[in-house]
């Protein structure tokens, strides 16, 4: 990580189907630091999250990626995010090992066999590259989703509900991995129902209510 990357929310808003459900939010999220977004079912966590990934449009305020918006910096800023939703993404009819080629080749990345392999290994999934998708549990699936994070080189993380299915081991070692991100300087927006310590970093918290 060359430079020191930042995050900011600028009296950022969201409109969906015709109602309000923020607006005038700021944030300030600096390298090694994560933003938990907190808040009651239905006041936008996930539109946040999609805003973030530039998978919805900004319609009021400003999303700045290291002081830019990240609409007048689209390529650059999809090159540092790694966005992984409540849902898995995987091909049930490929392989682990074919999806983890796939997802990295989509950001134009092609790590080596022996990496995907150590990745899996570290997520229980050791021995399991060449079994299909649809034969997993879901907290195989869930890990298969999860070991992308290990193969991206993307500063910025978000992820909506990234518990979801997830043993306690699993639970550990996505903790665990995460805290190795912010280590590196990285940064983490998450949203979820299950509070869980990322080592000794504290969150910073942003609670959306009710506009």
């Amino acid at each position: 990580m060359n430079s020191v990357p930042s995050l900011s929310f600028s009296k950022l808003g969201c409109i969906k189907g015709g109602r309000q459900l923020f607006r005038d939010i700021d944030c300030d999220l600096s390298a090694g630091h994560w933003l938990y977004v907190t808040g009651a079912n239905g006041v936008g966590k996930t539109s946040l999250l999609r805003m973030v990934c530039g998978l919805a449009s900004v319609e009021s305020g400003a999303i700045l990626w290291n002081g830019t918006p990240i609409q007048q910096q689209a390529d650059v800023y999809r090159q540092d995010l790694c966005y992984l939703g409540h849902l898995n993404a995987l091909q049930e009819s490929m392989t682990v090992d074919e999806n983890l080629r796939f997802t990295s080749a989509l950001g134009g990345l092609a790590p080596e066999r022996e990496q995907r392999q150590q990745v899996l290994a570290h997520f229980g999934l050791r021995g399991r590259s060449q079994q299909l998708v649809r034969h997993l549990s879901q907290g195989q699936k869930r890990r298969v989703a999860l070991s992308r994070l290990a193969l991206s080189p993307a500063r910025l993380w978000v992820l909506d509900e990234p518990y979801v299915a997830m043993d306690e081991s699993g639970i550990s070692l996505l903790a665990d991995l995460i805290g190795g991100h912010l280590d590196a300087g990285g940064l983490v927006v998450l949203t979820s129902h299950q509070k869980v310590p990322i080592r000794n970093l504290p969150a910073q918290l942003l609670e959306l209510k009710a506009a």
